[in-house]
């Protein structure tokens, strides 16, 4: 998700990491490798620290401050580890591949065999595509395809924002039916050609991506500046909070938000749901707050594996609560196949034309996303964020973003980028090997073709869901603060940030703002209603109208001197209207003070 984390290198005391073995040569001696491999109990075990890495954090419990030591890139790696730090990967993961699938299908009113098959493909395509990023494919002239780390994909938030404005789009303009309710409540009907038409979309798209790639890392990171980058992934999460995990929160947000009079939508997620509410009913409420809480008891006391997980931890305490009270329902386990794979649903691919231009300015946030995403990655893996080497990783990692987009669509999912939560995996469990990365694959890809676990996926409650996304999605956006903060905030920055956020926030606040832009137009051509429709998608989707109006003051504004050595005036006219203040008082106010 692709959001953006930087995180630390890890520095200390502990043995250097262990050595990559030497070259095998022959199929002797690779074989010998292997048989020693399998029947040592180094080549299982190895010298690692299982007990810390599991052992929880207790109160008055005193644990070893020793960690165990790093496993670098292409350290010899133990099986055990080797597996048990692949799950973990997977499990990292896990929410945040299933949440846009789920929504995606919620957002079209997909039926549960289509929506699992969504859940899926997404599982599958993310393994496949990621043993391609972490391959570090020679190619021609000095370029390479991905980047030779544990760089995991999936789809990207922003792809997630503004595939929902897309959707709207399609239902304003009669792409996709509605019903209304004799009260005048509109209800969606199944669109699933809705979905054909961004993967379609999406996959002409992505050669723009494809084409960033062979530009110098050093040019993208002069046009997409911390403030361009961190502006547009805060405002990726922050929408996503308010579209989606807060309304999951209270109840669902197919509409039951809306608090209709008739039809199936009166009660949250439907009527027929098992134990029906009206959106924000205190049990509702509470099973969300019970997922929230959760992840938070995880990360005070849980041990490092717990603690990378706890988005799991927090969807399986709010299941187990929610399924003892009633609230799930497990049609949609009984119906999913024991056993699927890509392509047992499909979907009529198309052009939406209106989705162009928001599609090709998703691809330059997902090439912006996977620049810092990939310094974050190698920072943890103790390898230089600079030079020759470093930007071949860089450019590898786009590239393999743009045509891992292509290869998305004809997977039936989504746009795939460069996962960052797996970043946190790597400095906890001091593993950086792709051995690691490899068995991650592995999981996904079995997650995904076991179909049954696609269909406990849905079935889990909207506020289950909306606690855990809410949480999920507001990592997001501090993420993007984070981005923010390494900008060094001059008067340029601040302008060009305040700018930005003016069409962000607006559209954060007041999602409608813009969508009557062009209602007095009459009788435009089918072009021209394009553009406009397009226009309108994307003011209307929070990160791409700000991102745009950033991306164009860092270009145009010039850098003065005054940007270029004071960056704290702000605080130097705080303190000289104080000052000016603190004359103007009598002398009795004075004493006062």
């Amino acid at each position: 998700m692709a959001s953006t984390n930087f995180e630390p290198a890890v520095h200390d005391s502990q043995p250097k990491a262990i050595p990559s073995p030497e070259a095998h040569q022959g199929f002797g001696a690779r074989a010998a490798f292997i048989k020693k491999k399998l029947t040592t109990r180094r080549g299982w075990l190895g010298d690692y620290d299982y007990a810390w890495l599991c052992l929880p954090t207790l109160p008055f419990v005193r644990r070893s401050t020793r960690p165990p030591p790093f496993y670098a890139l292409d350290a010899e790696l133990p099986l055990t580890l080797a597996i048990f730090t692949g799950f973990q990967h997977a499990l990292a993961m896990l929410a945040g591949l299933i949440t846009p699938p789920i929504i995606f299908a919620s957002a079209l009113n997909l039926d549960s065999a289509t929506s699992a098959y969504m859940v899926s493909a997404s599982l599958i395509g993310c393994g496949i595509l990621s043993l391609v990023q972490m391959s570090r494919i020679p190619l021609f002239g000095g370029y390479y395809l991905g980047t030779g780390l544990i760089s995991v994909v999936g789809t990207s938030f922003s792809t997630l924002s503004t595939a929902n404005g897309i959707f709207d789009a399609m239902y304003r303009d009669g792409t996709c039916s509605s019903t209304t309710a004799p009260d005048g409540t509109i209800t969606r009907d199944p669109c699933p050609d809705a979905y054909g038409k961004v993967l379609g979309t999406s996959l002409i798209c992505a050669f723009l991506e494809i084409g960033l790639a062979f530009l110098p890392p050093r040019v993208l990171k002069r046009i997409f500046p911390p403030i361009v980058t961190g502006t547009v992934i805060l405002l990726i999460g922050t929408s996503l909070v308010g579209n989606s995990g807060a309304l999951d929160w209270g109840g669902g947000a197919n509409g039951c938000q809306n608090f209709p009079t008739s039809g199936i939508f009166q009660l949250c997620p439907t009527t027929l749901a098992p134990r029906p509410l009206p959106w924000g009913s205190p049990e509702f409420i509470g099973l969300g707050f019970l997922s929230f809480i959760s992840i938070i008891l995880t990360e005070l006391f849980g041990s490092p594996f717990m603690k990378n997980i706890s988005i799991i931890v927090g969807l399986a305490v709010g299941c187990i609560v929610a399924g003892a009270a009633g609230y799930i329902d497990g049609s949609s386990i009984k119906s999913a196949p024991a056993i699927t794979f890509l392509w047992v649903h499909t979907f009529k691919i198309s052009v939406y034309p209106p989705a162009i231009l928001p599609m090709l300015a998703v691809y330059v946030s997902l090439a912006m996303e996977a620049t810092g995403d990939i310094t974050a990655s190698a920072e943890v893996s103790r390898l230089p964020v600079d030079g020759i080497e470093f930007d071949s990783r860089v450019q590898g990692g786009i590239l393999s973003d743009g045509i891992g987009g292509f290869l998305s669509a004809l997977f039936t999912v989504t746009p795939l980028s460069i996962f960052a939560q797996n970043n946190g995996v790597i400095a906890i469990t001091r593993c950086a090997n792709r051995s690691a990365g490899r068995w991650c694959c592995a999981f996904l890809i079995l997650f995904g073709i076991i179909g049954k676990i696609s269909g406990f996926f849905l079935a889990i409650p909207n506020p289950v869901l909306g606690g855990v996304t809410t949480f999920l999605f507001a990592s997001v956006a501090v993420s993007g603060l984070r981005v923010l903060s390494y900008a060094q905030f001059t008067r340029r920055d601040r302008f060009v940030l305040a700018a930005a956020l003016s069409f962000g926030l607006a559209d954060v606040l007041v999602p409608e703002i813009f969508t009557h832009l062009f209602d007095r137009v009459e009788n435009p051509s089918s072009g021209l209603q394009g553009l406009f429709n397009s226009i309108t998608i994307i003011l209307s989707t929070p990160f791409l109208a700000a991102g745009i109006v950033a991306s164009v003051l860092n270009v145009v504004l010039p850098r003065d001197m005054e940007d270029a050595v004071d960056g704290d005036d702000m605080s130097q006219e705080l303190v000289s209207v104080y000052l000016e203040q603190r004359r103007t008082l009598s002398s009795e106010e004075k004493a006062e003070v």
